[in-house]
């Protein structure tokens, strides 16, 4: 037997310069350590020996045992150390190399239009409200007074996806869903997307809108001028002023569109107003007493005030941007520009 510990003891030597990972180690440790090893494996091989010897191999047994554990300890901080240079290796940063440049972005620009006109009819008491994409006929036309058979539907190519269902062509749909909801007095805009089948550089089958409403006792035109007047300063400068035109919407009697005065030119005529001095921007009115009736307000008390902005208009406008379609390309160069 003390010629096996011996051989054992070699071996052990030669098996312990092959450690040098976590596996090896552990190899090493179930090799001669584990419940399997080959020490305990001598340790149950003294019931063969002679009774005298067994005090005298069971020591050397031991010292072995002993020998071998705290060659164990020695290699375990050896595979430590080499696993550790390794992870310093493979993260080590050159400090020399170029430094790798990540654009920060930045706010889209209708994204930016919407909050500057959000931002004025804030300071003015407005509540913001979003309605669904999704809409019924019912709210999106005839309580807003455009019956089946009105013409006034002809005016918006409408994307149907049943006879009663559509994608609103207008977010005007949110003024009944508010005045449904609640009762005068009421300041609310409606933002949101909007759908119509219609495509060329002015216009797109998706585009943004923000509805205005206000209703309460005495409001007159000259409120929603008053509104507008402000808004278009904050928009296109403090210089700029705005007219009203007649016009006609199913929703609105009297109706006007909403002109301001070329912030280019100042008013005296150019490329971009056509030479007239004046832009035309949105268009509003004085609510329908129909349109009232149908959300149950009574117009003999309460009137009210309405207008719907194009959001890409007037980032166009603002921005000096001829084709519509640069809003939803994602071209980077374009969208930087706006980076605050």
């Amino acid at each position: 037997m003390q010629t096996d510990i011996e051989a054992l003891r070699v071996q052990m030597r030669e098996d312990l310069k092959k450690v040098n990972s976590a596996d090896t180690l552990r190899a090493f440790w179930q090799e001669y350590l584990g419940k399997s090893g080959k020490i305990p494996a001598m340790m149950k091989d003294l019931r063969n020996v002679a009774p005298e010897e067994r005090p005298t191999m069971g020591k050397v047994i031991n010292e072995l045992k002993n020998h071998i554990q705290e060659a164990y300890k020695e290699a375990e901080s050896r595979v430590k150390q080499i696993e550790l240079s390794s992870q310093n290796e493979a993260e080590t940063v050159d400090i020399t190399m170029p430094a790798k440049i990540r654009q920060t972005g930045s706010l889209h620009p209708i994204t930016i239009v919407r909050n500057q006109i959000i931002d004025v009819f804030a300071g003015m008491g407005f509540e913001i409200y979003e309605g669904p994409e999704i809409e019924d006929d019912t709210h999106c036309f005839t309580r807003l007074n455009v019956p089946k058979d009105h013409p006034a539907r002809d005016m918006q190519d409408t994307f149907y996806l049943t006879d009663e269902l559509l994608l609103r062509t207008q977010t005007s749909a949110g003024q009944i869903r508010v005045m449904d909801a609640e009762k005068p007095p009421i300041k609310v805009l409606v933002p949101g997307r909007v759908f119509r089948s219609d495509s060329d550089a002015t216009h797109s089958p998706m585009f943004h809108q923000m509805e205005g409403l206000v209703v309460d006792k005495g409001i007159t035109l000259c409120d929603l001028q008053g509104m507008l007047d402000e808004l278009c300063r904050n928009l296109f400068g403090s210089e700029v002023r705005t007219r009203l035109r007649p016009s006609y919407f199913p929703f609105t009697e009297p109706s006007v569109e909403v002109d301001v005065s070329c912030f280019e030119c100042g008013g005296k005529g150019c490329g971009l107003c056509k030479h007239t001095g004046w832009i035309e921007i949105l268009g509003g009115g004085v609510v329908n007493r129909k349109v009232l009736e149908n959300c149950g307000i009574d117009p003999d008390v309460y009137s009210g005030i309405a207008f719907g902005i194009g959001i890409e208009r007037i980032a166009m406008l603002k921005y000096g941007i001829n084709n519509i379609g640069l809003f939803f390309q994602n071209n980077i160069r374009f969208l930087e520009q706006f980076r605050a």
